[in-house]
């Protein structure tokens, strides 16, 4: 199983990934509430994969993308988000999934096994 950096301004949304993660048996590395905190925290925590929320305060999810891409090419990220229009972005800046809000733990779980296994 991956260890997982979620990131996302929402307590609620991260509280709900978190459970699904570890429900499907992930460890949850850590929880980062803007981009910001989230690109800091992923070179300490060196996760196999990241969620980033695309929109949040300080530094969105696709900047925060951009910066953990050049840091480690090879980062796994997953976009998770409302806001459908900037998904193609994300995926332009190299997201390898994208999961749209609201959304069901199956998706999650499908997605998440699919990058991690």
């Amino acid at each position: 199983m991956g260890k997982i950096l979620i990131v996302d301004d929402s307590r609620t949304s991260r509280k709900m990934l978190r459970e699904i993660l570890e429900g499907m048996g992930h460890e949850i590395a850590g929880e980062a509430t803007n981009g910001e905190e989230g690109y800091v925290m992923y070179k300490e925590l060196n996760p196999d994969l990241v969620t980033l929320d695309i929109t949040m305060p300080k530094m969105d999810g696709i900047e925060a993308l951009m910066l953990i891409k050049k840091y480690n090419e090879n980062a796994e990220a997953v976009m998770i988000t409302a806001a459908g229009q900037k998904m193609i972005q994300a995926v332009k800046y190299g997201a390898s999934e994208f999961i749209t809000k609201p959304y069901e733990s199956d998706e999650v779980e499908r997605i998440i096994a699919q990058i991690l296994d």
